[in-house]
């Protein structure tokens, strides 16, 4: 049977046609789960516990520029960690087993998730807008690895290192559940490719109307409030920690100005040559 035009297809069209590919989506990242699921070692001492060693690149790198401006006595020259890694429950490790291939399982199938969601929505789009975002899957994929790499390798090791040497009294011992820990190096990594979709967040936006350059450029010290928060919000509270993380988000946020005045640019000039 043809496919219907977009058109002609009702409400309850389009939510079976989203139906199939939510059904797609999931079937990619449970297949990339279950190769995740039969790699526990890469996945976990490999990926997830690679950070609460000292002998993580990451640690390395930042012992070697402590010594180099002179500062001798660093946590990220110790030998380890001052913390023992626990599970409380009967069943933790195997949940923690699943949900872990889970998500990795999301992040390994990203750019076919994406595809899925560009099949949806670019039978919406006219056929000059459909070519000018050709590069979407590919550009939007490359951030959000980029983003992932920049959580796990600097966000994760800023904050076990932060977290685990912190101490309000030499009488408490530190014992991490083994959930919180892979929490942590979860939620930054993920946090991290999200936001690095910023530009493409405001790209969409920026075609269907709801921001322009001028509205960016005025809300910037908004932004960098909001910035600040969020940097707060996924690093350890030290001020160094937070700074790392927020200048790469200006970053992008600079670049999605950039990105904006583009498109509205290239619509005014469509807009001319219709009128000519």
């Amino acid at each position: 049977m043809a496919k219907k035009n977009v058109d002609e297809m009702s409400f309850l069209d389009h939510l079976e046609d989203l139906r199939w590919h939510l059904i797609r989506i999931t079937i990619a990242v449970l297949l990339a789960g279950i190769v995740a699921f039969c790699m526990p070692g890469i996945l976990f001492d490999v990926i997830i516990f690679g950070p609460t060693e000292m002998s993580f690149p990451t640690y390395e790198w930042l012992c070697q520029m402590s010594q180099t401006i002179g500062i001798k006595d660093t946590t990220f020259c110790a030998d380890r960690f001052p913390f023992d890694l626990q599970n409380r429950t009967v069943a933790g490790q195997f949940s923690a087993h699943i949900w872990t291939a889970i998500y990795a399982g999301f992040v390994i199938a990203f750019p076919y998730v994406l595809y899925q969601l560009w099949r949806f929505i670019s039978p919406g789009l006219k056929p000059n807008e459909r070519k000018t975002s050709r590069g979407f899957i590919v550009i939007a994929s490359l951030l959000f690895f980029v983003g992932v790499l920049f959580g796990y390798y600097v966000i994760t090791p800023l904050s076990f290192n932060f977290l685990a040497n912190y101490s309000i009294s030499d009488l408490v011992v530190n014992d991490f559940d083994l959930n919180s820990v892979i929490a942590v190096v979860r939620s930054s990594s993920l946090a991290s490719g999200l936001v690095f979709e910023l530009p493409i967040v405001i790209y969409f936006l920026t075609k269907i109307g709801l921001v322009t350059p001028e509205v960016l450029k005025k809300y910037r010290k908004f932004a960098l409030v909001i910035v600040l928060i969020i940097s707060a919000v996924i690093t350890p509270p030290d001020i160094a920690s937070q700074v790392i993380v927020a200048v790469p988000i200006l970053i992008l946020y600079q670049v999605s100005i950039f990105i904006s005045r583009i498109v509205v640019r290239n619509q005014k000039r469509k807009e001319q040559k219709a009128k000519a």
